[in-house]
């Protein structure tokens, strides 16, 4: 069975953060600490928060890694654009040529072409096949865009 990449990701993060939470945040509290008043101890203030941050954090992420690896790989479709896909589009009106991976929203980065699923062209290009014909409506206006090309997750797992 494999693992969605994005979880090794979240995996790696919370072992980190984790350590820093049961190890190396404890240390600093005691040093902290032994500064005296609490009242005026700006180290063991930030400490503190720091902590706070740390198990908000993990806290979210032991979700977030509970929610992915829920995903049943099985139940994607294979031929058509889903959690994971890679779509090459063309733009009808300029010709333009576009690909976006439709990833987990810690893995978005527009600038490298993932977008999430639930955002707007997401949306537009989920369940699509190629040789579909996907209307986005952006902020600049509707754009359509012909979908040339699919990649599914599965294809990506196996190569």
């Amino acid at each position: 069975m494999h693992k969605l990449p994005a979880l090794k990701q979240l995996e790696d993060e919370l072992k980190k953060l984790e350590r820093e939470l049961r190890i190396e945040l404890p240390k600093e509290l005691r040093k902290a600490a032994a500064h005296g008043d609490f009242r005026e101890n700006a180290e063991y203030h930030a400490a503190k928060e720091r902590q706070s941050f740390l198990q908000a954090r993990v806290a979210h992420l032991r979700a977030r890694i509970d929610a992915l690896a829920s995903i049943k790989l099985d139940s994607l479709p294979q031929d058509k654009v889903a959690f994971g896909s890679r779509v090459y589009l063309e733009d009808l009106n300029t010709g333009e040529e576009l690909v976006y991976e439709l990833v987990t929203p810690e893995e978005v980065d527009p600038r490298n072409g993932k977008i999430s699923i639930a955002s707007p062209i997401g949306k537009a290009l989920l369940n699509k096949e190629v040789g579909d014909e996907a209307t986005i409506q952006l902020p600049t206006g509707k754009k359509e865009y012909s979908i040339n090309k699919l990649i599914t997750l599965h294809e990506m797992l196996k190569g």
